[in-house]
């Protein structure tokens, strides 16, 4: 029996004899299915393939990922032992350098990949918002499901549920850190990180660009508002707003807002 992941987007699945017929999270129109079709692969194979990638992606903010990139390419942070999102390799190096954790928290279900392993590693649960249960794949007693608009891990460390991507597309604020003076977001791409670095963005499906309704977005503006934030870091290396992060939502809601309003 053998747990596979797809390739695409890194989700792995149960113990089969057989890949898949299919995969839900590329099926979706959020995401996609290759051209050339579903591939599979395993967590032993991506082990004998790719190397780990452990470095600051701020001072005092530990990255993880791999080379060559893999899948959808995220990496993940940790935070306080608390690793922030997933990404699918897993080896001994990450094991040691990683140490211990308290808990995973994954901000939507492209980052899910090999969470379960992750759990079984490091014995300690995944939260994940309730309204995202039917995007897991390999269900398992290790992932919380919880419910509402915020839940505290730790204190300092607070999920706030924003929705629009995904429903129960989560992120992470970070009340007070040495890289985070003023507070911080950890939004995966629930509130997309972009070249210019006084915008972010927001979609339904980044790689097919479908929008998000502009009540949605600015829905998410209003859930961030009670909460203190100068930097915003988002799903892959370098995707960094470091300062003026909350006056960056704001404006970037209001340009949204004009430029999806019907003329």
């Amino acid at each position: 029996m053998t747990r596979f992941l797809c390739a695409a987007c890194s989700t792995q699945f149960p113990d089969s004899a057989r890949p898949p017929e299919a995969c839900p999270v590329c099926d979706d129109e959020r995401q996609y299915v290759p051209e050339d079709g579903q591939r599979w692969t395993t967590l032993d194979e991506l082990r004998e393939s790719h190397r780990a990638v452990v470095r600051d992606e701020l001072p005092g903010l530990l990255g993880i990922g791999c080379e060559p990139s893999f899948a959808i390419g995220q990496r993940a942070l940790l935070v306080d032992g608390v690793l922030w999102d997933c990404q699918a390799l897993l080896d001994e190096e990450i094991v040691s350098r990683v140490g211990n954790l308290d808990a995973i928290a994954i901000s939507h279900a492209h980052y899910y990949s090999t969470m379960v392993e992750w759990a079984h590693a490091f014995e300690c649960p995944v939260y994940i918002h309730a309204d995202d249960r039917e995007w897991v794949m390999r269900p398992d007693p290790s992932i919380i499901f919880w419910e509402d608009e915020q839940h505290e891990l730790k204190p300092g460390l607070t999920l706030l549920r924003l929705g629009g991507h995904y429903a129960g597309g989560q992120v992470l604020h970070v009340a007070s850190a040495d890289w985070a003076e003023g507070g911080a977001i950890l939004s995966g791409d629930i509130v997309m990180v972009i070249p210019d670095r006084r915008y972010v963005s927001f979609m339904w499906s980044y790689p097919n660009l479908i929008p998000l309704p502009a009540e949605t977005v600015l829905g998410i503006a209003e859930k961030l508002e009670p909460w203190a934030f100068e930097r915003i870091v988002g799903a892959w290396w370098g995707r960094v707003i470091h300062g003026d992060g909350k006056a960056a939502v704001r404006r970037s809601v209001d340009r949204y807002a004009r430029a999806v309003a019907p003329p």
